[in-house]
C-alpha cells in the first residue's frame, strides 16, 4: 500500500524470516559463528537461545545459505511430537526410507545406517531443532541418545538446539544433567541496543530500495524504546508507522507517528476517555465523548505514555514563571479538610457541590508533591515534566496501588455511566481517603470497588535522569543509579543517600538482578527497569519528599 509512496520496491519490515533482510549485528554474527562451528566440528549439542522475536529463525535461514557443501541438514520446526513422530520427521528430512512398522528401534536403525553411509562418503549430518524449549523430558532423552551414534573417532550426528530462554531452565534441571553435559557450545541472542536498532531500521529500508532517510532519529529512538530492541517488534511498529505516514502523506516518519503506531500495535487501552480529557485539558473536556476523539488524538495531544517520557527538546517551552516556581517551590499546600465519618460514594458522586473534575484532581495531586498545577497552561503531564515528575497510567487493583504506595487519580464511573476524577490520598486495611478538591472523605474499599474499575494515574519522580526505560545494553548515569539503588535495597551498600559510583553499563548481571527484584515485588518480569519498576524502587528507598498512601498526607 505505501511502498510506492516511499519509493520502495517491497515492504521493508515484513516479519517473515527473509535472509536478505538479516542485519548482522555483533550479537547475530557471534550467534551465526556458533552455528557454523557446530556444523563444521564434531561434538555434542550446540545451544542457541533468545527471547521471542530476536531473530533466531531468520538466523537459521541465513545459516542455510552458508552451509558447507558436504553438510546435510534436517530441520525440525515443531518438536511437540512423540518419539516415533520425531524420528520419522528426521528420517523424512534426510530422505531416509521410513520403515513400515515405524517402531523406535527400526527408525533408529535406519538413521544409524544412513549416518554411517554419509560418514563414509565424507558428508556431515546436522540436526537443527527449533523451538527446542518445547521438547519434553522423554524426547530430550531420545535426542541425547542420538548423539551416541558414533564411530570410534567421531560423532555421526551434530545437534543444534534453538529455543527461547526457557530452554536454559529446562537443561539446568537435575534430571537433564546428562543432556546439559553434552552441550559443547552455548550462545544467548540478546535484543539489539539503540545503536544497532538505528542500523537495523536503515539496513532494512535500504534493502527495500529506500534512497534516503525516511525515519528521523527521534523516531528510531522511539521505536527502540517501544520495542526494547526486539527485531520482530521493531518490524511491526516500523511497518505501522510507515502506513501512518502514508495515510498523512508525510514522506518522513517522526516520533509522533511512531508513538501513534506503537499505541495501535500494543493495544494501548490506557488511553481511555477520561485520559483524553486529561490530555487535552479543560478546553477539550467538551470533546471527550465524541467518537472522533480517539486514542490517537490523546497520544498526539498528551504526549505522555507510561514509562516513555517526552524528550525535553520536543516539549513546548514552559512559561518562565512556571519554571521559576518549579525551582523555588518547597512548601506543600495546606492539607485538605478531612471528614472523619465514612461517607457513601453514591452521595458524593451525586452531590454537585463536591468537585470531581479533572483539573481539580490534578491540582490536588500536584499539591501532594509540593507543586502547583496551572489548568490554563500546558497539559498536566507536560507540566509534570518541567517539575522533574512523570505521569504513569495503569490499570490495576487496590493491592497493586498499595504496593506502589503513591497517591493516584482514580477514574470513577457512576451509576449513570458518568466519569469522575478523584484523588486516592490514603489507604488503610479497610478504608480509603478520597480527596474532592479541598475536602477529603473516607469511604470503605468495598464501596470504592463499586465505582472504580482499575484506571488510575499517579505521579512519580524518575531515578533515571530522563525517566527513560533502562534496558540491557544501555549505559549512563541512569544505569549507575539503578545498580546502586538495587544494591542498597538488597543491603549490599551502606544506608543513606543512593550512591552514584559503580559500573554504568547495563550488563547481564544487572539484568538478572532486575529480574530477581521484579519477582520479589510481583511486577512484570522482563529485566527492564521501566516506570513501574522505578516507582517500586523509589518506594523501597523511602526517598524524602515523596507522598505516600500508607502515611497520611
Amino acid at each position: 500500500m505505501y511502498t510506492q509512496f516511499f519509493g520502495l520496491t517491497e515492504k521493508p519490515f515484513s516479519i517473515t524470516p527473509d535472509p536478505r533482510y538479516l542485519y548482522m549485528s555483533q550479537r547475530h554474527a557471534d550467534a551465526l559463528a556458533h552455528l557454523l562451528y557446530g556444523i563444521s566440528e564434531s561434538g555434542g549439542f550446540i545451544q542457541l537461545t533468545g527471547e521471542v522475536g530476536t531473530g533466531k529463525t531468520t538466523l537459521v535461514r541465513s545459516l542455510f545459505e552458508q552451509l558447507p557443501d558436504e553438510a546435510d541438514v534436517a530441520l525440525i520446526l515443531n518438536p511437540e511430537l512423540t518419539t516415533g513422530e520425531f524420528l520419522t520427521a528426521i528420517s523424512e528430512e534426510l530422505g531416509i526410507e521410513v520403515p513400515g512398522d515405524r517402531s523406535v528401534k527400526a527408525l533408529i536403525d535406519g538413521l544409524n545406517a544412513y549416518l554411517l553411509d554419509a560418514h563414509s562418503r565424507g558428508r556431515r549430518t546436522v540436526l537443527i531443532v527449533d523451538e527446542a524449549q518445547n521438547l519434553g523430558t522423554e524426547l530430550l532423552e531420545q535426542v541425547r541418545l542420538l548423539t551416541n551414534l558414533e564411530t570410534p573417532k567421531q560423532k555421526l550426528l551434530q545437534i543444534i538446539l534453538i529455543g527461547q530462554p526457557e530452554l536454559r531452565e529446562v537443561l539446568s534441571r537435575a534430571d537433564m544433567r546428562q543432556v546439559a553435559q553434552r552441550v559443547t557450545g552455548r550462545y544467548h541472542l540478546e535484543p539489539l541496543n539503540q545503536a544497532d536498532t538505528t542500523k537495523y531500521v536503515r539496513h532494512r529500508m535500504r534493502v527495500a530500495g529506500a534512497s534516503g532517510s525516511v525515519f528521523r532519529p527521534p523516531a528510531i529512538r522511539e521505536i527502540f524504546r517501544r520495542s526494547k530492541g526486539v527485531p520482530r517488534l521493531i518490524n511491526v511498529v516500523a511497518d505501522r508507522a510507515l502506513l501512518a505516514g502514508y495515510a498523512q502523506e508525510s514522506r518522513t516518519i517522526n516520533r509522533r507517528l511512531v508513538r501513534r503506531a506503537a499505541a495501535e500495535v500494543f493495544g494501548d487501552h490506557r488511553a481511555g476517555t477520561w485520559q483524553r480529557r486529561l490530555a487535552a485539558g479543560a478546553a477539550a473536556a467538551a470533546l471527550a465523548g465524541a467518537a472522533a476523539v480517539g486514542t490517537m488524538y490523546w497520544l498526539d495531544r498528551f504526549a505522555d505514555v507510561p514509562g516513555e517520557p517526552v524528550a525535553e527538546a520536543e516539549l513546548p517551552a514552559a512559561p518562565a514563571p512556571l519554571l521559576a516556581e518549579a525551582r523555588e517551590m518547597l512548601a506543600v499546600q495546606e492539607p485538605a479538610e478531612v471528614v472523619q465519618d465514612t461517607t457513601p460514594l453514591a452521595e458524593l458522586l451525586a452531590d454537585p457541590a463536591v468537585p470531581k473534575d479533572t483539573a481539580t484532581a490534578f491540582a490536588t495531586l500536584f499539591a501532594l508533591w509540593g507543586r502547583s498545577y496551572e489548568p490554563d497552561s500546558q497539559p498536566a503531564c507536560q507540566q509534570a515534566e518541567v517539575l522533574n515528575l512523570r505521569c504513569w497510567f495503569q490499570r490495576g487493583s487496590v493491592t497493586y496501588l498499595r504496593s506502589l504506595d503513591r497517591p493516584a487519580i482514580l477514574n470513577l464511573i457512576g451509576e449513570d455511566g458518568a466519569q469522575y476524577q478523584v484523588v486516592l490520598q490514603h489507604m488503610d486495611a479497610d478504608t480509603a481517603s478520597l480527596a474532592f478538591g479541598a475536602r477529603t472523605f473516607r469511604t470503605s474499599l468495598t464501596d470504592l470497588s463499586r465505582y472504580w474499575f482499575g484506571d488510575s494515574l499517579m505521579l512519580w519522580r524518575p531515578g533515571a535522569l530522563q525517566g527513560e526505560d533502562l534496558a540491557p545494553g544501555m549505559e549512563g548515569e541512569g544505569v549507575r543509579w539503578l545498580r546502586a539503588s538495587l544494591e542498597r535495597i538488597g543491603g549490599d551498600s551502606d544506608s543513606g543517600s543512593v550512591p552514584d559510583a559503580g559500573p554504568s553499563f547495563f550488563d547481564s548481571d544487572l539484568e538478572t538482578r532486575v529480574r530477581d527484584y521484579q519477582r520479589q515485588r510481583r511486577l512484570s518480569v522482563d529485566g527492564i527497569a521501566g516506570a513501574q519498576t522505578q516507582i517500586a524502587i523509589n518506594t523501597d528507598l523511602g526517598i524524602p519528599g515523596t507522598p505516600s498512601l500508607s502515611r497520611a498526607n
